[in-house]
């Protein structure tokens, strides 16, 4: 769960020369009804580079520990009534553990048309070629030992079947895929009135060898119909938002034995179909020029088809749907243009994707019988800015029915549950704070801001900036009849990330990091196994120039502290120390330069 104000506008945050991110909306919680998500975390929303606002040339080149190569080309201009955007880019690294490497290349564009300036039309299209080794999960004990191994099996039971398709290098896990999408979205704008029709389609081949081999060819279709009307209303400042986006998704699922990493004896195939209906109307009515309230809902319909194809075995063929209704009630106060207060209540849904209703082992019949995750949240929090210092503060609870978990039940293989009820409740804060200012320049603190190339506000003067995020993360069962009230796994408590930079306006910046989880948290509902506290250091010096040459060098993880970055989950350990930590990676030294005309 995460925060949001109920301003109309989200959380905007700059693309750092982003192949084709202009900025990133994150529009949290309940605020993703401003795209019609009705899901307990929200909606983002990407805003790509146009031939408007991107340089007529970005050449990006950056290097790293473990092999690991970037880079960027990218162009964008206008000629007459069209635009154009395009960007081809690079990803390749040998990893930090054995079996990591990874290798993706992106291609993405747009081409704009305007008829006359209310009317305008916008083409996407994008393409991907990524291939991504599996390293696994090792024990705690492994990790604290050697973090850049991968999971194995003993070496003399590697050439025997089916064991070895547990060692993730003899058996070769990968997760490779093209994906293929194409979209439009046409905009009919007058001074209060925005009418928006768009569409998708995206294509997804995936060849996925980890416990057997996931051959997956995936179609998803969508249309959007958006109305956003901003006249005032009884006099008084109004918007009225009304959208409906169906869509459709088919997906052609094969399975066979992993073979050491290749095709064996097939096992399953099944063809599901998928629809969601999802109709949306979300109203800010401002009753003075400081207090506004907000009123929304979404009705949504999903549907779940699953063909079982194979001629022997359990029938897996089944059919199920969902109705979900998530009203959404909200106060806002802003006293002044800077700073924000707000409150609201909201519901949620979340119905199953096909990866939770379809059993990997494919061992029972029909679907896999699951309730639609529900929820009802209350929220508090204020953002804004005070001479010197920003801040964003949030604090919400949330009461979950049916909350979706998913454990590993063996490597590779996952089973999703239905918790029962749950509570989510927590703390979102992020603060920037100009600790001195004007060290090096003589400008007036009064003096406004400026917004540089990349999105980013930046100050006419210098300054020592400390930035500021803390998550607090406390979920848990409630009154459980197994786990009692224990906490959820898989997700650390408290979480905190700083930096202190030194930033010029000429462009010049210098400064330390700082990540820290003060407590373990547990990977499995019994409460049985932890993983350990942990603390990184990192710095990164650089030049950022609105045109012309850009250079960076970076250290993270500076004294090459072993931790648990992220963890698998599952039910009950029983204190045994499995094989569910991810390690982060160690040491590393970056380097990047760019130029832009």
């Amino acid at each position: 769960m995460a925060c949001q104000s109920i301003s109309r506008t989200g959380v905007s945050i700059s693309g750092d020369r982003a192949a084709c991110a202009k900025a990133i909306e994150v529009f949290r919680g309940s605020n993703g009804l401003e795209y019609g998500a009705s899901s307990l975390g929200g909606a983002v929303n990407f805003i790509s580079y146009t031939g408007y606002d991107a340089p007529l040339l970005d050449a990006r080149f950056e290097y790293g520990s473990y092999n690991t190569y970037r880079a960027l080309l990218a162009s964008g201009d206008v000629v007459g009534p069209f635009d154009y955007f395009v960007s081809l880019t690079h990803f390749s690294t040998d990893g930090y553990r054995e079996h990591s490497s990874q290798n993706n290349q992106r291609l993405f564009a747009n081409l704009g048309y305007k008829f006359h300036p209310e009317l305008e039309t916008r083409f996407y299209f994008a393409y991907a070629q990524t291939d991504s080794e599996l390293p696994g999960s090792l024990t705690q004990e492994q990790l604290n030992l050697d973090p850049r191994q991968a999971a194995r099996v003993p070496a003399t039971l590697r050439t025997l079947q089916p064991v070895a398709r547990f060692d993730n290098v003899t058996s070769d896990w990968k997760r490779d895929y093209t994906l293929l999408r194409v979209a439009n979205k046409t905009t009919w704008e007058t001074d209060d009135n925005r009418l928006s029709l768009s569409g998708f389609w995206s294509r997804k081949d995936l060849d996925h060898p980890i416990l057997f081999v996931i051959d997956q060819l995936t179609n998803d279709f969508g249309v959007g119909l958006r109305n956003d009307y901003m006249a005032d209303l009884f006099g008084y400042r109004n918007n009225f938002t009304l959208g409906f986006t169906p869509t459709w998704g088919y997906v052609s699922d094969t399975r066979y034995v992993n073979n050491f990493g290749k095709r064996g004896a097939q096992f399953a195939s099944n063809e599901q179909f998928a629809l969601n209906l999802d109709a949306y109307a979300l109203e800010q009515f401002w009753i003075t020029d400081e207090w506004s309230v907000l009123a929304g809902t979404q009705v949504n319909y999903v549907e779940r088809t699953n063909a079982d194809n194979f001629p022997t075995g359990p029938d897996n063929s089944d059919t199920q749907n969902w109705w979900g209704f998530s009203p959404k009630l909200g106060v806002l106060y802003q006293p002044v243009d800077e700073v924000q207060f707000y409150a609201d209540a909201s519901r949620s849904f979340e119905p199953p994707t096909f990866g939770e209703l379809v059993e990997a082992s494919n061992g029972q019949v029909g679907l896999v019988q699951l309730d639609a995750q529900t929820g009802t949240t209350v929220e508090v929090g204020t953002r804004g800015r005070f001479k010197h210092f920003t801040w964003d503060l949030c604090y919400y609870y949330s009461w979950l029915e049916n909350e979706l978990l998913a454990y590993e039940i063996q490597p590779g293989l996952t089973q999703t549950v239905n918790a029962g009820n749950t509570r989510h409740q927590g703390i979102e804060f992020a603060a920037n704070w100009d600790v001195f200012y004007n060290i090096f320049t003589n400008k007036s603190p009064e003096e406004k801001t400026f917004t540089d190339v990349f999105g980013s506000e930046k100050p006419n003067w210098d300054r020592l900036l400390l930035r500021v995020n803390y998550l607090w993360n406390n979920f848990q069962y409630v009154n459980d009849a197994v786990y009692g009230n224990n906490a959820l796994p898989g997700i650390p408590e408290h979480y905190i990330r700083a930096e202190l930079v030194y930033e010029h306006p000429s462009g010049f910046y210098i400064g330390p990091n700082f990540e820290y989880v003060p407590i373990g948290y547990s990977i499995d509902s019994a409460g049985t196994v932890f993983t350990d506290s942990y603390a990184l250091l990192g710095a990164k010096i650089g030049w950022r120039s609105p045109k012309g040459f850009s250079a960076y060098f970076e250290i993270k993880n500076i004294v090459d502290t072993n931790y648990t970055a992220t963890t698998g989950v599952v039910a009950d350990a029983g204190g045994v120390d499995v094989a569910q930590f991810l390690p982060g990676e160690g040491r590393g030294f970056y380097a990047g330069v760019e130029w832009r005309w």
